[in-house]
């Protein structure tokens, strides 16, 4: 499939001046924030510095995925998903660059305010809207092993810097707008004391119901580990971290109805094993682990978890009654990314016959907790065009994992080359 650069859609989307802006935001790497940067900032910041940080970041932020987005393939950037897509990204750049030299009064920043959460509702259904760009292409033309390697590619980093452009706006208007709630301990979505049995419980429940309405039942939970740790005063406390409770909610969530969907389906409606989850505190990582005896993943199979648009369960409709269970194939990739988000991880142990460890991973420290962002830049632009790696193992799908690998480790290491090379000029 052939692979184009070329900006027809955006000359139509944006106008002269736009397309010149897109350029030059484009030129600047995102800024990324620790946890402790964005309590610190919570704290002490303006509305004004809040603004006036924001009307630059967000702008580059876009710029730098939506540049990205015209190396797709052309037969993608043309279904009808995708194009909605993109008009919904030009409206929001054009609208937060209508601020560019705007002053902080009161009104340009009550207007910025409303403008942000006009952005965010506009964004609402961009995950589910690209995952049908996707389908379409795939249901409407053949899809060769290279253009798959750049969509799943793109889909992480496009999907990585939805998260982060939310989270920025999530902030500025818990923090400032004329409604925001004052006496809460959280800042914007961050919670400095998030109580972690507190959230499984939740997520647990939520996915509990959720099986129970498709299957009759759902197996209970077992919790342990370090649910309770000393606090400085020597008193046993419940485990808590400095983090976004929705991050974590989603994550968990999409975990306990999996394994929920595999403990039923193969123990049936009898005496359903426990789903354990194990917490750990160290002084790095909080770890939390979720197992169950599902039956377990064949290993052909859990290479493919995290591609987008894979699933072990049947797709339901893009537009269903209900929530559905599983079946999208992009509940998996996006849990990664977002425990991914502030550097923590998600890895998954299947034991096939048996059952399935997934283990999330969480930093401790705030100032370790920094954003993971995607950088527009001549290494990820060769992504779109690099060739498959030719077979150099009797199974050649060996040779590919071990490539991607190696392409994966170059990869980080060209962009810490140029992001050096960016800050000593």
């Amino acid at each position: 499939m052939r692979f184009t650069s070329c900006v027809k859609n955006l000359n139509k989307l944006l106008d002269l001046k736009s397309l010149k802006l897109l350029d030059h935001y484009s030129q600047f790497n995102p800024s990324p924030l620790s946890i402790k940067q964005f309590i610190e900032f919570g704290h002490t910041a303006t509305e004004s510095e809040s603004f006036l940080f924001l009307r630059k970041e967000i702008p580059v932020r876009l710029s730098n995925i939506m540049k990205e987005i015209n190396l797709l393939p052309g037969n993608l950037l043309q279904m009808p998903s995708v194009l909605i897509l993109q008009d919904w990204y030009a409206k929001s750049f054009r609208d937060l660059t209508s601020f560019e030299n705007r002053e902080p009064t009161k009104e340009t920043l009550e207007e910025f305010c409303l403008m942000l959460k006009t952005v965010q509702a506009r964004h609402t259904n961009v995950v589910q809207t690209m995952a049908q760009g996707v389908l379409e292409l795939k249901e409407s033309h053949s899809v060769d092993n290279q253009t798959d390697m750049a969509i799943q590619y793109f889909l992480d980093r496009f999907y990585m810097s939805r998260i982060s452009i939310r989270m920025l706006i999530h902030q500025h208007t818990l923090l400032f707008e004329s409604d925001a709630d004052r006496d809460t301990r959280r800042i914007g979505i961050i919670d400095p004391s998030c109580k972690v049995k507190s959230v499984i419980m939740e997520a647990f429940t939520n996915a509990a119901f959720l099986c129970e309405e498709y299957y009759n039942c759902a197996p209970d939970i077992e919790i342990k580990g370090q649910t309770k740790v000393l606090n400085e005063k020597g008193k046993k406390v419940a485990l808590s971290l400095c983090y976004p409770p929705p991050h974590l909610y989603h994550i968990l969530f999409e975990l306990f109805k999996n394994s929920m969907r595999a403990t039923v389906e193969t123990h049936g409606i009898k005496e359903l094993p426990l789903i354990e989850v194990l917490v750990a505190k160290g002084e790095h990582d909080v770890s939390i682990r979720v197992s169950d005896q599902g039956g377990g993943i064949p290993r052909h199979i859990t290479d493919h978890l995290f591609h987008y648009l894979f699933s072990t369960a049947p797709r339901p409709s893009m537009t269903p009654a209900k929530a559905p269970l599983a079946g999208y194939g992009y509940g998996l990739p996006l849990s990664r990314l977002y425990a991914r988000y502030f550097h923590g991880d998600l890895i998954l142990n299947s034991y096939d016959g048996y059952g399935t460890d997934a283990v999330v991973y969480l930093k401790t420290l705030t100032h370790e907790a920094n954003e993971l962002l995607p950088v527009f830049n001549k290494t990820s632009t060769k992504q779109y065009k690099s060739a498959v790696p030719t077979a150099d193992w009797t199974d050649p799908s060996y040779s590919m994992s071990r490539g991607s690998n190696s392409l994966s480790n170059q990869l980080r290491a060209n962009i810490m080359d140029e992001g050096r090379r960016k800050a000593e000029s």
